[in-house]
């Protein structure tokens, strides 16, 4: 193994080719660029909110600092009151939780079906007298069964807000996601379908939810300097410095860890969100900065997603027959493939496996596993899950292994994780 050789990687962004580095370089010495110019009538933040809802054919977006910021506006808009329940599926991660429990509200949570998503006849069964809203997620990019949980929603008077962090692009019978419900969310995390190393959306047709969320916006300040400039820093020292050495007796990973321990790169997840705590950098605006990197990537979509589709239909290609459980494919659904999905057999090990692919420096653990809200460190408890619940969750979840269809995976990547995955 090359002292320099690159991993095989499922995250650590994965989305970043040479154009948005040498970006997020030149701002790093433009720091006249990084925040909104208040006196200007159109920022790079409003141009990124034009093209997104153009794309998405809806009528209003609002950029802010991540996802859960997008989320929280979303929540705050509805008015409900306290501990309103809201409907949401296990076998997700504690960031689709936590805007639920910071915003006054109870999760209540609802098992998976075989499309990783919500499955509507356990949907059914976890209605209440004081549910008022139902998130629905497209787990990996694959559109969740619309058809069935809207008519469950409306029935039942719900709101419907769909989660569209690992979704932009997916269709359904034709329709892009994020405007089958009252309102929608969408994230630019750093390795999500598109990715600013932090960033998100919150997108409506409703006139009244618009209005309310515009008003949260502009309460909303700009995170400081210190932080956008962390988030320049993460493209370029991931790909000059820290993936590089993780071939080196995993170098890299210390790197990594050591960076952030020094505050000089952010996490993805702070730590205190596991324990359902809310960090002071939510909810905040969009950067400028962060806006023109998420520009140059929206404007990649596309043939992001065209790749993403190309690697999936490689591994399903190989792999079908061999014993693993694949994707489901759903005859309404026009997936991304954010990550391909692979259930492991009962008698193998993930972690087994997972530890002998690090050896050959296939890094595919990718946090969504192991337990039904992740990352696996997250408290439960905290997150008012209930043990056995949403017991097909907790099974996938024990099961899952996900492999990496990012713009960087080429065909020689595809096929020397199918080489690896054929051993077992």
């Amino acid at each position: 193994m090359s002292f320099f050789s690159k991993p095989i990687t499922i995250s650590l962004s994965p989305n970043v080719e040479k154009d948005d580095i040498i970006l997020a370089l030149k701002l790093i010495f433009q720091p006249w660029k990084w925040k909104r110019k208040h006196y200007e009538k159109c920022s790079r933040s409003v141009e990124l909110e034009d093209e997104f809802k153009n794309y998405l054919g809806v009528k209003y977006s609002f950029a802010f600092n991540s996802g859960r910021s997008a989320y929280l506006a979303i929540l705050n808009s509805l008015e409900l009151e306290k501990d309103t329940q809201i409907l949401l599926q296990a076998y997700t991660c504690n960031a689709a939780v936590n805007p639920i429990i910071w915003s006054g509200f109870k999760p209540v949570f609802v098992d998976i079906d075989e499309t990783l998503n919500l499955n509507p006849e356990d949907l059914q069964k976890k209605i209440s007298p004081e549910t008022k809203v139902m998130i629905i997620q497209h787990t990996f990019g694959n559109p969740a069964k619309i058809d069935e949980i809207s008519k469950i929603a409306k029935e039942n008077n719900l709101t419907l807000i769909e989660d569209c962090a690992h979704s932009l692009g997916a269709q359904y019978h034709g329709q892009k996601v994020g405007a089958f419900g009252k309102a929608a969310f969408f994230s630019f995390s750093r390795d999500k379908v598109i990715s600013s190393v932090f960033g998100g959306m919150a997108v409506t047709n409703d006139d009244e939810v618009a209005k309310k969320i515009k008003d949260i916006q502009e309460k909303c300040d700009e995170p400081s300097n210190f932080w956008i400039f962390q988030q320049l820093l993460h493209p370029i020292l991931v790909n000059y410095l820290i993936l590089p050495f993780y071939g080196f007796f995993g170098l890299g990973k210390w790197i990594l860890i050591g960076f952030q321990k020094l505050k000089i790169l952010s996490k993805a997840i702070h730590k205190i969100e596991k324990q359902g705590r809310k960090p002071g950098y939510f909810s905040k605006k969009m950067p400028d900065a962060l806006a023109i990197l998420a520009l140059n990537q929206f404007r990649k979509l596309e043939r992001f997603n065209k790749h993403r589709k190309e690697i999936a239909e490689f591994y399903y290609q190989n792999l079908k027959g061999l014993g693993f459980i694949l994707p489901e494919k759903n005859e309404n659904a026009e997936p991304i493939f954010m990550r391909y999905s692979v259930l492991l057999p009962n008698y193998l090990d993930s972690d087994l496996i997972l530890k002998k692919a690090r050896q050959q420096n296939i890094l595919l653990d990718d946090g969504w596993r192991k337990t039904p809200i992740v990352p696996p460190d997250t408290n439960l408890e905290k997150m008012k899950y209930i043990s056995g619940s949403c017991p097909q969750a907790e099974k996938t979840a024990k099961q899952i292994v996900n492999l990496p269809t990012h713009i960087n995976i080429f065909k020689e990547h595809a096929q020397k994780i199918v080489n690896f995955l054929k051993k077992f």
